[in-house]
């Protein structure tokens, strides 16, 4: 990925996430590492002060490939949790460690098969756990 933009991570899924990464196997996951580079150059907010329009962990965004011009949504999911719908993304995949802390209107670069790459832009959260609190009683 050429371009590394600024990313926010609540303390909540830092925690959550080093836990993860402390329990898995490089062997199993060749995405820690990068997950590891992502969580080391995050701004860290607590829950209740992440922006609603932020990627966090079991987000759902949805996005525009700016190439295609195809929107499609993804949920960022740890990877227990990829059995429970279509269109998740697990936070030790490439794309999942990348999509985290990354908020409307940034794009990354996203790899494709043959040595292609898209850039996706991210449109809008359309749901983040964080900001659902907020708003429940």
């Amino acid at each position: 990925m050429s371009r590394e933009p600024q990313i926010i991570l609540s303390s909540q899924d830092l925690q959550r996430l080093e836990r993860l990464l402390d329990s898995v196997s490089p062997d199993a996951a060749p995405g820690l590492a990068a997950l590891r580079r992502e969580l080391d150059r995050a701004e860290v907010v607590e829950p209740d002060a992440m922006p609603a329009d932020v990627i966090t962990m079991n987000s759902t965004a949805r996005f525009v490939d700016e190439i295609s011009g195809r929107e499609f949504e993804l949920t960022l999911v740890y990877p227990d949790d990829m059995h429970l719908t279509h269109g998740t993304v697990s936070i030790l995949a490439p794309i999942g460690s990348a999509l985290l802390g990354l908020s409307v209107g940034q794009s990354i670069d996203w790899a494709l098969p043959g040595d292609r790459t898209t850039t996706l832009r991210i449109l809008a959260v359309t749901y983040q756990p964080e900001a659902a609190r907020k708003r429940s009683p």
